[in-house]
């Protein structure tokens, strides 16, 4: 094989992440939106699930209660934390009138977690406008006002805002651009999801989801998502399929999210999460569920054959030109990483690690498909619908 051909050979390789770049660019900023309330400002209902997160619950508490929003209400429900998380969030609650802290009811059967307390926080909220957000979560004081503008200007009836995704463990800095960047192939940028006409084109992200009243009541809440571990995207689903706006915008310089802290975490996370997300996101039944099983964790597979080729020709197993195309192809998957781990924030030295993350990427894949409709998260056993 010629140079050339190599060349030719393993263009994809490096094409492919560069692909991904330009279909998750089509988005608009939280900025372009205006940050003045005016004077009839609508009440926000802010409402904030807790369960074990007493690491977290004191800097989330107090970002959203520096908003530069006048007129919101934070309610946060203790979820049975077995942590100092109740008593820190009424801690900082007794120092703020818009702040209160109610403990969660024991959980019913059939309920995550989660989804009940979402439905017992809202149960109580008395806005017309209610966000639902996570104890990982870190508001900017420009956040919810322009939130609030950037729903109204869209005619929304749940939006959504994707924010910065804190990375601070070497784990975390070499899996997570892979992953997000995997996922947001499937969706899109914002406008892509805001435009999709399709339930199934639709993400609403469960860091950061606003929704009306009215809207929230209409598909049924949280209850109808009480045993869907992605309740955020079950929720865009319902809220499109009932006719009414689904949108979604980046926030990047204004809502920060550490969604796990290491790789136990991360393998845990998003094994919770990916197998849902991918089985209610394609319009399958139960034939289509199973070849969904068997295919699924194959996509990190990509990054992965170039460094096995190469471990082949190196043994003598394959021939040379071979070794060369895998060393060609790995130079160019690893210098297409380069746009977006720059847009991450990341050190571009992870770029050089790509086959690693693809390989923790495939086992978190399979296992999650392996596992199926079981899911443990914070001490507690589910099937997920």
């Amino acid at each position: 094989m010629s140079p050339g051909w190599i060349l030719v050979c393993a263009l994809p390789w490096g094409l492919v992440p560069l692909i991904v770049l330009w279909r998750v660019s089509d988005s608009t900023e939280l900025d372009r939106y205006p940050l003045a309330a005016g004077d009839d400002a609508e009440l926000v209902s802010v409402v904030l699930p807790a369960r074990n997160e007493a690491v977290h619950i004191e800097a989330c508490m107090r970002s959203i209660l520096a908003s530069a929003y006048p007129h919101f209400e934070l309610i946060v429900v203790d979820d049975h934390s077995t942590d100092d998380t109740g008593e820190i969030a009424r801690r900082v609650a007794a120092s703020d009138p818009r702040a209160r802290v109610l403990s969660n009811p024991d959980l019913p059967d059939g309920w995550f977690g989660k989804q009940w307390a979402c439905h017992n926080g809202a149960a109580v909220a008395r806005g017309r406008i209610l966000l639902f957000t996570d104890a990982d979560t870190r508001h900017g004081p420009e956040c919810l006002p322009r939130a609030v503008n950037a729903r109204r200007i869209r005619h929304a009836d749940l939006l959504s805002v994707a924010g910065q995704q804190v990375m601070e463990s070497f784990w975390e800095r070499l899996i997570q651009p892979h992953i997000f960047m995997l996922l947001l192939t499937r969706f899109g940028g914002s406008e892509t999801i805001s435009r999709a006409k399709s339930p199934y084109g639709k993400v609403a992200n469960g860091q950061y989801l606003m929704i009306t009243r009215e809207a929230y009541d209409r598909v049924g809440g949280h209850a109808s998502v009480r045993a869907h571990v992605g309740e955020d995207l079950m929720l865009g689903q319902g809220v499109t399929r009932a006719g009414m706006s689904v949108q979604m915008v980046t926030g990047l310089e204004h809502l920060f999210t550490r969604m796990y802290a290491g790789l136990g975490d991360i393998i845990r996370g998003w094994g919770k999460n990916v197998w849902a997300g991918g089985r209610d996101t394609l319009p399958v039944g139960p034939w289509g569920i199973r070849l969904l099983r068997i295919l699924f964790p194959l996509p990190p597979l990509w990054e992965i054959v170039a460094p096995v080729a190469g471990l082949l020709a190196l043994c003598g197993a394959v021939p040379v030109t071979v070794g060369w195309w895998a060393l060609t192809a790995y130079v160019f998957t690893s210098l297409g990483w380069i746009p977006p781990y720059a847009q991450a924030k990341q050190s571009l030295w992870y770029i050089w690690l790509n086959p690693l993350a693809s390989a923790v990427m495939f086992w978190i894949f399979a296992s999650a498909s392996w596992r199926g409709q079981r899911v443990e998260w914070k001490g507690r056993q589910y099937i997920s619908r």
